[in-house]
């Protein structure tokens, strides 16, 4: 327990001052956290954090951004960025320091540069406290709450939403209009995504249902596919997915501007099908995603 804590640690430090450092770099602010401490102001203010047609984020994120209200930005992103990935470092060693892997993941390294929640969001799926997390970012988050929620989780997502409701009764309604706005792709609609409906074929497995849901959720970036590394469980499973990874990572450095069309495209053949590959080449059942007590 206490190399866990010390490795956690560690990797929550380094990252939360790598966020801040890029941040800082790059003149970003707090980065897409941002909207979450805007939310959170808002709030406090007895403002609507919809007024501005850019805010695509559910309420709860306002919760989440509240500690965060009165920091600068970029030191709020780093402590953001570095907190998440700490648990969620914690909540992969449980099952072998070979999981920690994942974190040299080209989708990690995107959400670095931009404070994005799926850290926060992975780590929901592995202690039950965490889960509300998935209510920040519902079209990734459903997948996780759905495959790997208990119910104390569950009770802590509606005790979460219901807290929502009671400060802005009416904010679903102002979130839906505003979601018109949200660029997406949905990979199973991608060619050749239709291919992901072959993981259906273990349907039993935990981990191919993971992956079929989040095959049919809207996304944005390379970012949010870093959930599908609650799948693999093997140290070879994980470092040929990190490997695969990396092909959108060396064609985003080179290409710029870019569509969101080759986005989906380059997602698809090189992140959700080799973890379709991982799905479907197990020789016997993997132990399945569940929350830590």
């Amino acid at each position: 327990m206490r190399l866990r804590i010390l490795i956690a640690t560690s990797i929550g430090l380094a990252s939360g001052f790598l966020c801040w450092l890029l941040l800082t770099r790059f003149g970003l602010g707090a980065a897409d956290f941002t909207w979450a401490i805007r939310a959170a102001q808002d709030v406090i203010a007895r403002r609507n954090p919809y007024r501005s047609p850019l805010q695509l984020y559910p309420l709860p994120a306002a919760i989440f951004g509240l500690p965060f209200a009165w920091m600068r930005p970029e030191i709020a992103a780093g402590i953001f960025y570095g907190i998440s990935s700490a648990l969620l470092a914690f909540g992969l060693s449980r099952d072998g320091y070979q999981r920690l892997l994942i974190f040299l993941a080209y989708p990690y390294w995107a959400a670095i540069l931009t404070a994005q929640w799926t850290p926060l969001i992975m780590a929901g799926g592995l202690f039950p406290l965490l889960l509300p997390a998935t209510l920040v970012k519902p079209q990734i988050g459903l997948p996780v709450a759905l495959v790997c929620g208990s119910r104390r989780g569950m009770l802590a997502c509606a005790a979460v939403l219901l807290l929502s409701l009671v400060v802005m009764p009416t904010w679903p309604l102002w979130w839906w209009a505003n979601a018109a706005h949200y660029e997406r792709f949905i990979p199973l609609l991608v060619f050749p995504g239709f291919l992901l409906a072959l993981a259906l074929c273990r349907y039993r497995d935990h981990d191919a249902l993971l992956l079929c849901l989040m095959a049919i959720m809207p996304q944005r970036w390379f970012y949010d596919p870093l959930i599908l590394w609650l799948i693999p469980k093997t140290r070879r499973a994980i470092v040929w997915t990190v490997f695969f990874s990396w092909a959108p990572g060396i064609w985003r450095w080179y290409h710029i501007p870019h569509s969101y069309a080759e986005v989906a495209k380059w997602s698809v053949w090189f992140i959700y099908l080799p973890m379709l590959a991982v799905v479907l080449l197990r020789k016997r059942a993997q132990p399945t995603l569940t929350a830590e007590p």
